[in-house]
C-alpha cells in the first residue's frame, strides 16, 4: 500500500483558451504543476505570461479548458461556478493587491466576513478575529475603517481575513504591488511568520524578483508555458 501523501495541488496539462472575436488566445499551454503541503512557492513571470490565469485556475476562480486539477486529492477540473465558490470557502484563503477590504465595516468586521459566511458561532468569531488581530499587530486598531488605515495596515487585516478561517491554501496576489519597498518587506516578513506559525501552504504570484526570493521554489510562466 502506497502511504506517499497526496500533493496539495496537482494540474496536468492544463490548457486555457479565450475567443476573442475570431481569434484564439492560448493564455495556457498544457501545464504541468505539483505544489506539496506546507510549501512556499511563487509563481513569476511577465505582464501577460499567463501567471495569473494559473493562478485564477489553482484558485478555483476559472475554469480550464483542457487537463487536470485535483485540489487536496479533489479533482475540480470542472465543478460547476456554485461547487468552486464551496471549495474556495473551505480550503483558499485571498490575499489582494488592492486589499479588497469593505469600506463600511471596520477592521474586526472585514476580518469577521469569511467565518460569517461560513456559519460560524459568533463566541467563535470574536475569539478567532482577536486572535488575529494580536497575531498582525492591529488589536488596538480594530475598530478603524479601511480610510483610517495607511496600506501596510490594510494588508496586514486582508492577510489575517485570510488566516481566519486556517485555510489549507492562501493564495497571495501581488500582495507588495500597492506597498512602499519598506512596508513591503514587513508585510512579506509577517505573512512568512503567519505562515510558519499556521502550516499553511503558501503561493504567491508576482512580478517582482525580490518578493519571489522569499519563496522556497519558484514557478516561472512565459507564454504560457512552464520554464
Amino acid at each position: 500500500m502506497n502511504n506517499t501523501p497526496l500533493p496539495l495541488i496537482s494540474i496536468q496539462g492544463i490548457t486555457k483558451t479565450y475567443t476573442m472575436g475570431d481569434e484564439q488566445v492560448h493564455a495556457l499551454r498544457g501545464v504541468d504543476v505539483t505544489i506539496e503541503k506546507g510549501e512556499f512557492v511563487a509563481i513569476t513571470g511577465s505582464s501577460g505570461s499567463g501567471k495569473s490565469t494559473l493562478m485564477h485556475i489553482i484558485g478555483c476562480l476559472d475554469e480550464a479548458t483542457r487537463g487536470t486539477y485535483h485540489l487536496n486529492g479533489k479533482d475540480v477540473s470542472h465543478l460547476s461556478a456554485d461547487e468552486r465558490a464551496q471549495l474556495r470557502n473551505q480550503f483558499i484563503g485571498f490575499i489582494f493587491q488592492r486589499f479588497h477590504l469593505l469600506p463600511t465595516l471596520n477592521a474586526f468586521e472585514n476580518i469577521a466576513l469569511p467565518l460569517r459566511y461560513a456559519g460560524a458561532p459568533e463566541q467563535v468569531i470574536t475569539q478567532r478575529v482577536n486572535k488575529m488581530l494580536r497575531a498582525v499587530e492591529m488589536h488596538k486598531r480594530a475598530n478603524h475603517y479601511p480610510w483610517q488605515l495607511s496600506g501596510g495596515q490594510q494588508q496586514r487585516i486582508a492577510i489575517a481575513r485570510a488566516l481566519v478561517t486556517k485555510p489549507t491554501l492562501i493564495i497571495a496576489d501581488e500582495p507588495t504591488g500597492s506597498l512602499d519597498s519598506a512596508t513591503g518587506e514587513i508585510i512579506m516578513k509577517l505573512l512568512t511568520t503567519m505562515r510558519e506559525k499556521e502550516g499553511t501552504t503558501l503561493l504567491i504570484v508576482t512580478h517582482e524578483a525580490d518578493i519571489a526570493a522569499y519563496a522556497e521554489r519558484q514557478i516561472v510562466v512565459k507564454d504560457g508555458n512552464i520554464l
